[in-house]
């Protein structure tokens, strides 16, 4: 009888030596390798300062640093995830993952009854996204292509702003019907017609989902570029980590920022306070810079790789979640809580998000980009920071 040699088996040993070695790389590529990282320990320090020193200043302020490079590796997370899941729902899943910062902040001030926090702060997201984050991504795609016209996909920004104008349409009748005395029940029409608006745009957001994604996929096919730009691009373009690994890593940092965003919510008001800074200033201008971080970065580096759909669909594409899905379920998310959160963004807000969504539709219309339309956006944006730092919220005394 012959015995045949047996199949060599791998031991265990190896196994558990090549899992450990994957393991150390992912950290040193997720958590060190970033310069930005270096940002990583104030998060810590800041939930040290909160039970040592009691300073909300300084609470808030680490803890903003702290969020900075959270928000800057959750973007990159999800997109290395996008290169195992193809441009157009790695560009929403961009987009998604990139407001996850804002949506858990808003959620926590909502559980803490800050209504008017939840509103600027979002408010503050769809500003911050379509004037200072598309306006430094056309600014720098400009001047690094300083002598070619970088062009996108018009019709794919021309839906977007269409459900822009309606998320508009939407926060805006709220407002009118306040401030106009028309209330069949004052207090309550406005809180019913804002419920009753949320659950139309989360309708009509789930229908753009379907529209993206199945029905008119065609439509926003990245425009084709030269060849040998494409080839440089894709040599470069190589995943870092596994599919796995970024799911695992967009799940830690997703708690990691729940976790501090809470410090954060509590210390606002003592940081306004403290630093002498209006609310309204922090809540529409601050927050949302920290949790534009992902977009900001991914969105520069598109730019400046002449992949301008890409640009837009993080930029506008994030716009557009939050108008139209974020702001909605946090309606509708107080709703559950009994929290008497509405549509009625006050009359200074919601002027300043209408003009706002037609100089951005303006500037979308011809479907080309440069450094001065950039320099334009960015302009615009340092004319809504400066009016929100002189800005006194009417509702704080009203409440």
């Amino acid at each position: 009888m012959v015995h045949l040699p047996s199949r060599p088996v791998m031991p265990n040993s190896w196994i558990a030596r090549h899992i450990g070695m994957r393991a150390v790389r992912s950290i040193y590529i997720v958590l060190l390798k970033a310069k930005i990282n270096m940002l990583l320990p104030f998060g810590p320090l800041a939930i040290l300062l909160h039970y040592v020193t009691g300073k909300h200043g300084w609470v808030f302020f680490f803890s903003l640093l702290g969020i900075i490079p959270l928000a800057e590796r959750l973007g990159y997370a999800t997109e290395q995830l996008a290169f195992y899941t193809g441009p157009t729902v790695g560009g929403l899943l961009n987009a998604t993952f990139g407001n996850a910062t804002e949506m858990i902040i808003s959620i926590y001030a909502l559980k803490n009854g800050m209504i008017r926090v939840v509103q600027q702060s979002l408010l503050g997201s769809i500003l911050s996204n379509m004037l200072l984050v598309l306006g430094c991504a056309f600014f720098s795609g400009g001047i690094v292509h300083y002598n070619k016209v970088q062009v996108f996909n018009k019709s794919a920004a021309v839906v977007n702003s269409g459900l822009l104008l309606m998320a508009v349409m939407g926060i805006m009748f709220p407002a009118v019907l306040h401030f106009t005395r028309t209330e069949v029940h004052f207090g309550k029409s406005e809180l019913a017609l804002s419920r009753f608006s949320s659950c139309i745009m989360l309708v009509a957001y789930a229908s753009y989902l379907f529209f993206q994604l199945r029905s008119h996929r065609s439509l926003y096919n990245p425009i084709n570029e030269e060849g040998d730009n494409d080839q440089d691009c894709d040599e470069d373009e190589i995943p870092e980590i596994t599919h796995w690994e970024a799911i695992g890593w967009l799940s830690v940092l997703t708690v990691w920022v729940s976790i501090l965003s809470g410090y954060l919510v509590d210390a606002i008001q003592g940081a306004s306070d403290s630093f002498n800074i209006p609310v309204a200033f922090i809540s529409v201008i601050l927050l949302p810079i920290v949790g534009n971080a992902a977009e900001h970065a991914s969105a520069i580096m598109f730019a400046m790789k002449d992949k301008l759909d890409i640009t837009l669909g993080v930029a506008i594409g994030s716009s557009t979640q939050i108008s139209m899905f974020v702001i909605p379920f946090c309606v509708v998310v107080g709703w559950i809580m009994g929290e008497p959160m509405d549509l009625n963004f006050q009359l200074f807000e919601t002027a300043t998000l209408f003009i706002t969504v037609l100089v951005v539709a303006f500037m979308l219309q011809e479907g080309t980009s440069n450094y001065f339309k950039g320099l334009m956006l960015i302009l615009c944006y340092l004319i809504v920071a400066a009016s929100f730092f002189v800005h006194v919220d009417p509702s704080n005394d009203a409440n």
